[in-house]
């Protein structure tokens, strides 16, 4: 019972910080402009992401959608750590490295989520 309460609480955290980015995504703020044109994203991966994080945070609320959601979560995640190791850096218009501990704290508590929820996966749950 108190486990089902934590990952409760983890799950509305990440739906929490997925849904909180998404003004920056759709509104075309400067800083989400700037960090899909340098991945060379801009304007449909940081709109399609946008919709995908959206999707996986509602997937996240619902019982039979919680490993779906966190699986999403974690591979949207898997993306925005790769990006910042790979072409923005760990500190993105001197943040401080906010954004890419912000992925990766969120890629870990997904990641803890989905790993709780596995024997929910259809077809291969069952042999996790």
């Amino acid at each position: 019972m108190m486990q089902q309460r934590v990952l409760f609480f983890i799950r509305l955290i990440i739906a929490i910080v997925l849904i909180q980015t998404l003004f920056f995504k759709f509104t075309a703020h400067p800083d989400s402009v700037y960090i899909f044109t340098t991945v060379g994203m801009e304007p449909f991966g940081r709109i399609g992401i946008g919709v995908m994080e959206l999707i996986a945070a509602v997937l996240l609320m619902f019982r039979k959608t919680v490993w779906l959601g966190a699986g999403l979560a974690t591979g949207i995640l898997s993306g925005a750590i790769l990006m910042h190791l790979t072409q923005l850096g760990i500190e993105v218009q001197d943040d401080g490295g906010m954004l890419f501990f912000m992925a990766i704290g969120t890629f870990l508590m997904s990641f803890v989520v989905l790993f709780f929820h596995r024997k929910e996966i259809p077809i291969i749950g069952l042999k996790l």
